[in-house]
């Protein structure tokens, strides 16, 4: 978003300060004491320190995306990295090094002018910081792997103001921790990423069926997927059909199933890959078709727009029988507000052939992963009710998930919910690389790791 003012630090009277306190989730409204508009590292660490010096906690705001609304802090101090949003691609060495204020869209249009991309975001508003430290969830996960799979290397503002390289060479715990960890271990203002070959054309879109046929599409995509080859990108969410053109008019605002496809291969191989999938049903709307990757990745776009209320959870699933997707379209349908998705995406591929161990990040290993989405008109009258809506349905789910979460996608759960994200074993090791680089918990307000020699909430 553009801030309407040149100062580079906004108080609650400046002009620009309400809309640069604004975050995705409209639920959140918090007023930071100052916004600090960063353009380097330099500045961050100034800002920082200058925090610190005055006993005030911090937040980082990348891209504002987080459901948590993390980017921003009550009588804090907010270091704005927005303004720290370039983009460079080396298309011969297949590297892009990217700000850490900058967002998925920009940084798709950059690299696809090359044909190369790295995994991103399924809204084009994300920003990129967030979604690499926490892992990185995208369409193309099978084929390029996480967000933090393809990280090289980070510049890193550290809790006591230093700016430190982290990468496999260079600080390699604080590299280990990063890619996966969140924003734990100090404020990553530029990523190097590898690139891959994607694109610029590749076979993707939606099937939308009727919602009756929830079931019996969950199951065929779900055979279907398990032995998909790795170029297939793939989720089925569950919706309600939007007041859309392409929507056959009895179906728009009742219950549907969509199908959203990304095939990363060659289009011949495509066709002949997705024809299984197109052909059963029929859908009721068949959008799949060759169309630029920029396109795919900003699908879901016109379903997320910023400033409704957004209330998250999600599981990795150990497994998807019968009864678990019973389960899970008996406490779909009908959502309390047609604005709400209920996605299940496909894992495998490339993501699960990297080794557990190899960063924070795990869980690699489960064939399916939830996201639940609600969202609705910013209405405090509304909150409850689809609150409770989600949480009936995380219940449901529980007999066929790993315990595990991808944090991205998850709200503010609690200190268990967050061991519970890595394991104890890496829990714990995390808790340890947080006490050498960030002892007295700075960085705590997010998915917080406590260090192992510290309290929970220290800010100094």
């Amino acid at each position: 978003m553009e801030i309407p003012t040149t100062r580079p630090t906004l108080t609650p009277d400046d002009e620009g300060y309400d809309e640069a306190r604004r975050v995705f989730n409209g639920m959140i409204d918090r007023r930071p004491a100052r916004i600090v508009r960063c353009t380097n590292a330099h500045e961050v660490a100034a800002g920082l320190m200058a925090a610190r010096a005055e006993g005030l906690p911090v937040s980082v705001y990348g891209g504002g995306h987080s459901v948590t609304g993390s980017a921003v802090i009550d009588d804090g101090v907010c270091l704005d990295l927005r303004l720290i949003d370039d983009i460079a691609v080396d298309a011969e060495r297949r590297e892009l090094r990217v700000g850490g204020g900058a967002r998925w869209g920009e940084v798709d249009a950059a690299t696809q002018e090359h044909g190369l991309a790295v995994t991103g975001g399924r809204v084009s508003t994300t920003g990129v910081g967030g979604l690499a430290l926490g892992s990185g969830s995208g369409w193309i996960e099978r084929y390029a792997g996480l967000t933090c799979d393809s990280l090289l290397e980070a510049e890193i503002v550290t809790a006591d103001g230093r700016i430190v390289m982290a990468s496999e060479k260079e600080n390699p715990d604080l590299f280990w921790a990063i890619r996966g960890g969140g924003g734990n271990f100090g404020i990553v203002t530029h990523f190097t990423f590898r690139l891959h070959e994607v694109g610029p054309i590749v076979l993707g879109g939606m099937l939308l069926y009727p919602g009756h046929m929830a079931r019996e599409v969950l199951a065929f995509w779900r055979d279907f997927v398990t032995d998909g080859p790795d170029a297939l990108g793939s989720g089925v969410a569950l919706i309600t059909a939007p007041p859309a053109d392409f929507v056959p008019e009895p179906a728009r605002g009742k219950p549907a199933v969509g199908v959203i496809i990304c095939y990363a291969g060659p289009l011949d191989e495509a066709e002949h890959v997705l024809a299984p999938m197109r052909e059963f049903g029929p859908p009721a709307v068949d959008l799949l078709q060759p169309m630029p990757y920029v396109a795919v990745q900003q699908l879901l776009d016109p379903g997320n727009p910023a400033g409704m209320h957004n209330y998250w959870s999600g599981d990795f699933l150990a497994e998807f029988p019968d009864e678990a997707i019973d389960a899970f379209v008996s406490h779909s349908q009908p959502p309390v507000s047609p604005m709400s998705q209920m996605i299940v995406v496909a894992g495998g591929g490339v993501l699960a052939r990297v080794e557990e161990d190899a960063m924070a990040f795990g869980q690699r290993q489960a064939p399916f992963n939830l996201h639940l989405l609600s969202m609705w008109e910013p209405d405090h009258a509304q909150d409850q009710a689809n609150i409770d809506f989600t949480r009936r349905l995380v219940a449901a789910m529980q007999p066929w998930t790993t315990g595990n979460a991808y944090l991205n996608f998850i709200g503010d759960e609690g200190v268990g919910r967050v061991e519970a994200a890595f394991g104890p074993e890496k829990y714990a090791r995390l808790q340890q690389i947080k006490a050498v680089w960030d002892p007295t918990n700075v960085f705590c307000h997010n998915q917080n790791i406590v260090p192992a020699t510290a309290p929970a909430a220290s800010t100094v």
